[in-house]
């Protein structure tokens, strides 16, 4: 089954590019053909240039449909390195922080400062948290506040992103991580499935807990590696630099 799941995504994933080769063609001479009636004056050209508009807009919506599904479909290779994951977060939050305040979003952490090691694809991992941090933004149109917590727990370390956003209703809470599931217009419904394949592959898990007017909680618990001291710790990183 492992096999035939391999030869789908791959056979899926080679349509979709089929798709995008003359989708490209499409779009560039709907540029050109745009830019042919860029000042029109009579009522049927005017009509026509509408019509370009929209055949634009619907080419660009395939367009990131195709990119989150080539994401969301590929079969990940990940390069995992022993990680500090409180220090990726502060990475990732510098990096966000302008866009955060543009949409008068205040970030607090609450960051353990005695989490053990983990294995990341740093890249992978980024992107997964990212997309969390944007779902966020998103349901909190007016403002709000970004929660992000760190801890341990039994199995390993845990990641809490809060928000104080609209939250979601049980039903839709329910279906969140199905793929092509979207309650937002325009949305492919494919950013959390593709989050929840990438925590997966880490060995981890996510859960989502939400309430309607309160705010959405995801928790992110990633197994850890054993306790190393510095001198393990450099060896396991030069091991991971030599299987590169």
């Amino acid at each position: 089954m492992a096999e035939q799941y391999a030869q789908t995504a791959r056979l899926v994933g080679s349509l979709a590019h089929e798709i995008k080769n003359p989708l490209s063609t499409i779009v560039l001479n709907m540029e050109l053909l745009a830019e042919d009636f860029q000042d029109v004056e009579t009522p049927r050209d005017k009509r026509a240039a509408k019509k370009i508009r929209m055949v634009q807009r619907e080419c660009r919506r395939l367009q990131s449909i195709l990119d989150d599904f080539l994401n969301f479909a590929k079969v990940r290779r990940l390069n995992f390195e022993p990680t500090d994951l409180n220090e990726e977060i502060r990475k990732l939050l510098d990096f966000y922080r302008p866009q955060a305040e543009e949409h008068r979003i205040e970030i607090t952490t609450y960051l353990n400062s005695d989490l053990p090691t983990v294995l990341l694809d740093r890249e992978q991992f980024r992107g997964a948290l990212l997309n969390l941090i944007l779902n966020a933004q998103q349901a909190m149109p007016r403002g709000g506040q970004l929660v992000v917590a760190t801890d341990t727990t039994a199995r390993g370390v845990c990641l809490h992103l809060i928000d104080t956003g609209t939250g979601m209703d049980e039903k839709t809470l329910a279906r969140i991580f199905e793929a092509f599931y979207s309650t937002k217009p325009g949305g492919t419904g494919l950013g959390l499935p593709t989050t929840g394949k990438i925590v997966e592959a880490h060995g981890g898990t996510i859960t989502c807990q939400s309430e309607l007017g309160r705010g959405t909680r995801f928790t992110i618990e990633l197994p850890v590696l054993p306790r190393l001291g510095e001198e393990e710790r450099s060896d396991v990183a030069g091991a991971a630099a030599e299987e590169e």
